[in-house]
């Protein structure tokens, strides 16, 4: 899959992701960007990502974040109060694109 932010549509490498968690506060501009992570995973996420997620309440003060588990074991917590939602695919993609490199090599 490739990845692009043209016109608001955002898409990243998933398959590589074991687990999601993420904590925000719905009501705060800084926690878009968990939203909008949230809402652009695949149907099939829940059968194939284990996915945490915790709503706080309307005045929690508590940051936002993301935390990320992929198959080879690294893990990547983002901070949502300050990355953009392109930032975290960015990140994201990397990391998938490194591992699909890995798997092209080992089926070659």
């Amino acid at each position: 899959m490739h990845s692009s932010a043209l016109g608001g549509l955002v898409t990243m490498i998933t398959k590589h992701i074991t687990e999601v968690t993420t904590r925000f506060n719905p009501f705060t501009k800084p926690s878009k960007t968990c939203r909008v992570f949230l809402a652009h995973l695949p149907a099939n996420a829940r059968t194939t990502i284990k996915i945490n997620t915790t709503v706080l309440k309307r005045d929690s003060q508590e940051p936002s974040f993301l935390k990320l588990k992929f198959r080879d074991g690294k893990e990547m917590q983002l901070d949502t109060e300050k990355l953009k939602i392109n930032d975290v695919v960015e990140e994201v993609d990397r990391h998938s694109r490194i591992l699909n490199r890995q798997a092209d090599l080992v089926s070659s």
